[in-house]
This record gives C-alpha cells, sequence and structure tokens, in this order.
C-alpha cells in the first residue's frame, strides 16, 4: 500500500497538510515526498511493490501534468509497451509511471480502460485543475472533504482529513473526479445483460477467470505471503498459487488459544498443497489491548468489521515484524458474489441479485475496508483475486436463480467449479465455512461482548445511546465501538451507511447480531 493526499488549492496550509498527511505514514514507510503544484499540494507516502529503485518514487511527472497513485495496474507490460510505440520513454519499472501518458492519450477516458486497483490524483498543469478516481470496486481508500473556504481535498484515509474538513467522506468507487463533479464511469454492481452461460460453462470460466486473478496478483518485486484461513474462499487462493508457483507460498493462519475453528482446516490445507505455513495464535488479553487500536485504525464503528478486524490485525502485525514479506492476497469478495448464510433466505432470485449488488456497491465501507486497513497499518499490500473486475463482473451478470442456494449447499457454483481438480481435498471444497470473526474461535466475540458489557449499566447505555440519532448503537458492544470512533472521527459517522446486518426484511433474517452464529442454517458451520 501507499498513501496519497491532495489538497487542491493554492492557499493550503502546507503545516496543516502535513500534519493530516503523517498520519498515514505506516501505509508507505519507505519514502515521503510533498511537491507544490502551484495550484496546491501533492502528497506521497511510498510502499515499493513493483519498481523498488528510487525512480519509481512519486509524484510522477510529465509536461507540467503530476500524478500520485496508490495502485496496482495489472497487466502493465503490454500496456507499455504499446506506449513506447507511441514515442514515450520510461525511467522506473513502476507501473504507475503509465498513468500521465495514459491521461495524456485518453483522458479520463483511462479510467475504463484500465485492469487495478487504484486511487490516484492527478494535477492537469494545463488547466490548473485536479483530477481524482478510484477503482469500480473500491479496493483502493480513497475521501474526500471541503475545507472552511470550499476547496476540496483527497486522502487515502479518513485520519488525513479530520481536522482539515468539516465533513469526510468516501469517494464513490467506479468514479473520477473533475471540475467539481463526480462521474461514474463504470458502475460494477449494475448488471446490463445477464449471462445466458449454462451451469457447466458458468462453472468452467469462474475457475478460468478466478485462476487469471490469482495469477496477476502474485506478480510482484517485492516478497507475496497469503492469509489461510481455512475457508473455502482463502483456500483456493492459495491452492490456485501454490500450483502456479516455482517455489512454495507462505501461508498464515490466526487463532484463539482456546477455540480456534479454523486453525485445523488451515493447515489442513497448507499441508496438502505443500506451502510454508505459520500459525499464529492470540489471547482475550491481546484481543482487548488492541481494541481501541483497531478501531482508530479502522475508522468505523460497525460490529461485523471491528470483530473480524482483530485477527486479521494481528497476523498482519505478525508478519510486518517477522517477515520480510510486503504483499499479501486475501480471500475477500467471495460472499458477496456467491452469497452469505443469510442469502439462503432470499425470496426469490430477483431479491438475492439485488442483494448482492448492494453489498457489492458498499464493499468499500465494510470487508474490502477491513482488509486495507489492517494490512496497510502494518506497511503490507492487500490483493484481493476475488475482486479482479474480469471476475467479479461476471459472476454477477450469471442468471441469479444459478446463484442462489437450492443444491443444499453455499456457494455451489464456486465448490463445483473446482470439483475433481485435486487442487482442494474434498473435506475443504464442501465444507460449511463459520462466520469470518467467529472462524477465529467463537470465544473471541464472546469475550468482546463481555467486555462491552462491563462497561456500562443498563440505565447508562440507555442514556448514551440517544446521543446518536444516525446509526444508532442498539447493544452495548455497539454501543462502546461507537464511543472509540467518536473519539478518533468526531462527527463522521456517515462515512458508513450504518451496521453491517443481515436483510431484515427477509424471513429468518431479522436478528439482534450480525454474526451468522444466530441464524437457523448456521448448522455445522465452524465445526
Amino acid at each position: 500500500m501507499c498513501s496519497i493526499m491532495g489538497y487542491c488549492s493554492e492557499d493550503a496550509a502546507r503545516d496543516a497538510f502535513e500534519r493530516g498527511f503523517a498520519a498515514t505514514k505506516s501505509r508507505g514507510p519507505d519514502d515521503s515526498r510533498i511537491i507544490d503544484t502551484g495550484k496546491g499540494l501533492l502528497g506521497f507516502h511510498r510502499l515499493a511493490i513493483m519498481g523498488l529503485h528510487p525512480e519509481g518514487m512519486q509524484p510522477f511527472e510529465l509536461d507540467g501534468n503530476y500524478v500520485v497513485c496508490n495502485g496496482e495496474l495489472y497487466g502493465f507490460q503490454a500496456l507499455r509497451e504499446q506506449l513506447i510505440e507511441k514515442g514515450y520513454s520510461f525511467e522506473s519499472d513502476s507501473d504507475c509511471e503509465l498513468l500521465l501518458p495514459l491521461y495524456r492519450e485518453y483522458g479520463t477516458g483511462m479510467f475504463a480502460l484500465l485492469d487495478a486497483e487504484f486511487a490516484l490524483i492527478i494535477f492537469d498543469g494545463s488547466t490548473g485543475s485536479y483530477i481524482a478516481a478510484r477503482d469500480p470496486i473500491g479496493i483502493r481508500p480513497l475521501y474526500y472533504g471541503y475545507d472552511a473556504a470550499g476547496a476540496i481535498l483527497f486522502a487515502s484515509e479518513a485520519k488525513n482529513l479530520v481536522g482539515l474538513c468539516a465533513q469526510v467522506l468516501p469517494f464513490p468507487p467506479g468514479h473520477y473526479y473533475k471540475d467539481g463533479v463526480f462521474v461514474c464511469y463504470r458502475s460494477i454492481s449494475t448488471v446490463k445483460t445477464v449471462s445466458q452461460d449454462d451451469l457447466e460453462t458458468a462453472c468452467a470460466n469462474i475457475r478460468e477467470k478466478l485462476i487469471a486473478g490469482v495469477e496477476k496478483r502474485m506478480v510482484a518485486d517485492a516478497k507475496v505471503g497469503y492469509l489461510l484461513s481455512g475457508g473455502l474462499d482463502s483456500s483456493l487462493v492459495c491452492a490456485i498459487a501454490a500450483r502456479c508457483s516455482r517455489e512454495p507460498i507462505r501461508t498464515f493462519a490466526i487463532g484463539m488459544d482456546t477455540d480456534a475453528i479454523d486453525l485445523k482446516y488451515a493447515r489442513q490445507v497448507a499441508e496438502f498443497i505443500g506451502s510454508e505455513h505459520t500459525e499464529v495464535i492470540m489471547t482475550k488479553e491481546e484481543v482487548l489491548a488492541n481494541l481501541e487500536t483497531v478501531i482508530s485504525l479502522l475508522g468505523t464503528y460497525d460490529i461485523t468489521t471491528i470483530r473480524a478486524s482483530m485477527g486479521m490485525y494481528l497476523v498482519c502485525k505478525y508478519i510486518h515484524e517477522k517477515t520480510d514479506i510486503r504483499v499479501l492476497l486475501t480471500g475477500e469478495i467471495s460472499d458477496e458474489l456467491f452469497g452469505y448464510k443469510y442469502t439462503d433466505f432470499a425470496p426469490d432470485a430477483a431479491a438475492f441479485q439485488a442483494e448482492s449488488e448492494k453489498r457489492v456497491r458498499e464493499l468499500h465501507m465494510y470487508d474490502v475496508l477491513r482488509a486495507d486497513r489492517c494490512i496497510s497499518v502494518n506497511s503490507l499490500e492487500a490483493r484481493v483475486p476475488f475482486g479482479d473486475l474480469d471476475f467479479a463482473s461476471y459472476v454477477l451478470s450469471l442468471d441469479p436463480a444459478m446463484k442462489m442456494n437450492t443444491y443444499g449447499k453455499g456457494k455451489y457454483l464456486l465448490r463445483h467449479a473446482f470439483e475433481g481438480l485435486g487442487c482442494l481435498p474434498d473435506a475443504i471444497l464442501w465444507r460449511e465455512k463459520a462466520a469470518f470473526s467467529d472462524a477465529v474461535g467463537h470465544s473471541m466475540v464472546d469475550d468482546l461482548k463481555e467486555y462491552a458489557e462491563a462497561q456500562y449499566s443498563d440505565a447508562e447505555f440507555e442514556a448514551k445511546k440517544s446521543r446518536y440519532l444516525y446509526a444508532q448503537p442498539f447493544t452495548k458492544e455497539s454501543l462502546l465501538y461507537r464511543e472509540l470512533f467518536e473519539k478518533y472521527y468526531p462527527g463522521q459517522a456517515g462515512m458508513v451507511t450504518g451496521f453491517w446486518m443481515p436483510n431484515p426484511a427477509w424471513e429468518g433474517c431479522n436478528v439482534s447480531d450480525p454474526s451468522a452464529r444466530v441464524l437457523s442454517n448456521y448448522g455445522a458451520s465452524g465445526t
């Protein structure tokens, strides 16, 4: 990961900019640079992944235009050759050096051409204006706000802008900003044409596209590792990578010291694929001691996100401190495409599809946010194969009736796509996965609930929750998280659409806790 920031005003105060920008130094610990464009400031903290030499340092400049980008452009080598044929030359091996030539050639039309996870800010020297853009899923973070004089600011994280802007908002994925207007260049969650592929064709395409998504994300000049929970999604990513790698891949799993559900399954996968595997054990004391740290780095009060971040933060902290790995592949974005436990209750195919599209639109505020913050705060880069644009758009386009759980097994299409290939044990391929936050150990969620219960009397809870009109806390746990959030992001609750919960309009889903554990169909999940 890297960190970018732009203050789009010739009256930008450099000292205030520097203070805000310093908040995300851990995203890019290798080098830092701030430039004055004459019309404002651009800042870049670098984590070197592609093009490790000093020439890869940003901002890049071309004929008075500047760019800062936190991103990975997949398949950039072919684009680079095309640009060289057009007369461009390059000083580094960085993929992001291509951005200004692409902007010169295509203008804002370039964004729809990119196969990338990115957030960027361009200063156009010919017009004196700024352009900002974000990838269609929002895998790379970007926020914006306005100063007291109405000038717009952009930054990788909300914490960069708190104190500089009265209101901080997430930059909408799949949009670019130019001349005061946000323009949608690609809405990945809007399906224009439903695929007519039958089951076997769909599964063959799912297999091929996911393999391609993993392979392209294995390319890095820095060392790559893999998060392995033992569930279906991360296990498939690791199994594909192991088959594509000349050397054993390095996998990492975390669990509680008492009742970690998934550690044994992760170990089973690691042994099967021959990875160099590391288990990290966490305790109740560690979880509670790091709770405030995790909420401050996340910038959310959402219950599910915070619970699921505890283990992810601690395993990434271990990787940062104990290894030389810089890039991590993860298994996020499968549930939104293929279904959760609660989407088994979808009343019909149209409702299933609408829920899937909604979850994809909001990913940048929940699971994608969790992965980005837990990984980047530990000076690592997250790559998400299930978020591959070709893969995700294809799965979203499939007939929703085919994706519904009418097979007696959730995510049937994904499982069937890899059935009989010998890449995973059948016991893993067909196993029902526990909720992410529960999989590290049911006790962790119980410990957090118990801790929160001890912080407030019933009367205190009723009095304090009423202070919040937006996304009002509804349990003592949610109140604790909200109060810690407000400590670091006062008045910024609107950055999140609310609490991630199963769809309460569906029968069986109007529950009081976001964990799949409370659903009637949880069954053997996590055993």
